[in-house]
C-alpha cells in the first residue's frame, strides 16, 4: 500500500463518519417531527416504515461502500454519535427538550385538552384506555394524564378523599 491509497482509505473512511453524523441527526429531527404517538406505539405498518427507511438512508450514509470496514466504520458512528447525544442531554435539559421533547398534559383535574388530542394524533378511545388501565372509569377521576416522550400515556387518578 503506498501513501495515496493510505490517503484515500482515510479520506473514506472521513466520509462515511460525515454521512454517517448526517444521516442520524436527520432521522433524529424527522422522527421527532413525526410526533411521540409514532415512537411508543408502533404498529406493523410503523414498523414497515422503519425498516424501509433505514434501508434507504442507508446508501446515503456508507456512500455505497458494502465492505465489512465500511459497515463498522458506519455503525461505530452511530453508536458513538448516539452516546455522545445521550450524555450531552443527560448534561443539558434544553437540549434534552429538544432532542426528546416534554411530556404533553392531556388531562389536568378531570378536564380534558382535545387540542393537545388533536395535535398528537391520539383519539379519545386510546386515552380513556390508558385510564382504564390505571384504574379510572371516567376522566373526571383524574388529576393528570400525561402523554410520556416515549409515546406512552401515564395517569396519576385523583386522590379518593378529593
Amino acid at each position: 500500500m503506498n501513501a495515496h491509497t493510505g490517503k484515500i482509505i482515510i479520506v473514506a473512511g472521513i466520509v462515511l463518519v460525515i454521512a454517517g453524523i448526517i444521516i442520524y441527526f436527520f432521522l433524529i429531527v424527522l422522527l421527532r417531527l413525526t410526533g411521540k404517538r409514532q415512537v411508543g406505539q408502533l404498529s406493523p405498518f410503523d414498523l414497515v416504515l422503519l425498516l424501509v427507511l433505514s434501508n434507504a438512508v442507508q446508501n446515503a450514509m456508507n456512500g455505497g461502500d458494502n465492505s465489512v470496514i465500511g459497515g463498522m466504520i458506519s455503525a461505530v458512528t452511530l453508536v458513538g454519535v448516539n452516546w455522545i447525544v445521550g450524555l450531552l442531554t443527560y448534561r443539558n435539559k434544553k437540549l434534552e427538550a429538544l432532542v426528546e421533547g416534554r411530556p404533553d398534559v392531556l388531562i389536568r383535574d378531570g378536564k380534558l385538552f382535545q387540542k393537545t388530542l388533536e395535535h398528537a394524533k391520539l383519539t379519545r378511545h386510546e386515552v380513556m384506555s390508558a385510564l382504564r388501565e390505571a384504574g379510572c372509569a371516567s376522566i373526571e377521576e383524574v388529576r393528570a394524564a400525561l402523554l410520556e416522550n416515549d409515546g406512552s400515556i401515564s395517569v396519576i387518578p385523583k386522590s379518593k378523599g378529593s
